[in-house]
């Protein structure tokens, strides 16, 4: 399929737009008149594109947990129900890395109020891209059964505000390798193991 390299360039600049007005004022106060003023498009064309506001935001946020998403293997992090610890330090370090590539856009996003939307949007897509873990998981403290939805809001809380922070840490004291190796540690030997999932380092 040919892609059309007009809308390519129209929706970078819509993006691009957003990025430069939500920087400067917050993504509540952006409005589709300041998008199509910077992005030097007629109102008509945004909504060419989008059907409002949200609906961009909403792609953006979709575009940044596909990042996620992607890098994250399912068949690699999991093998005969034991969690691989090492695979996923490795994993998460190349999602940092790419974060780390322009993080201006992940600081408007993680900031605010659409910090939950973005929460709930997260959990939702590992929860259908990583159905088969979630499902051959059975979650225990000691004798008590933990759903994995709590686990899956959980995690998400933790991931998304460390993540924050990093994004936000003007003196970067942490390389991408220094999160991934961090919040493994962390969750791997505290968290995951307490409420009784099997974990493994290579």
């Amino acid at each position: 399929m040919k892609i059309d390299l007009r809308v390519v360039k129209t929706k970078k600049a819509i993006w691009d737009a957003f990025f430069v007005i939500a920087a400067e004022k917050g993504v509540e106060a952006v409005t589709v008149q300041d998008i199509a003023k910077v992005a030097m498009i007629n109102r008509a064309t945004f909504y060419a594109h989008y059907k409002d506001k949200e609906d961009l935001f909403e792609s953006i946020i979709d575009e940044f947990i596909e990042k996620f998403t992607t890098v994250i293997d399912g068949e690699m992090i999991l093998i005969k129900r034991v969690l691989q610890m090492k695979k996923i330090e490795i994993l998460l370090t190349r999602f940092y890395k790419e974060i780390d590539r322009d993080p201006a856009w992940a600081k408007i996003l993680l900031e605010g109020g659409s910090a939950e939307f973005i929460q709930r949007k997260f959990g939702a897509a590992l929860r259908e891209k990583y159905q088969a873990i979630f499902d051959s998981l059975e979650v225990k403290d000691n004798v008590t059964h933990v759903p994995i939805e709590f686990i899956i809001e959980y995690m998400t809380g933790i991931f998304l505000s460390t993540l924050r922070w990093w994004v936000n840490d003007s003196k970067k004291e942490m390389t991408a390798e220094d999160m991934s190796q961090l919040i493994v540690k962390l969750i791997g030997n505290g968290h995951l193991t307490v409420i009784g999932l099997n974990v493994f380092y290579s």
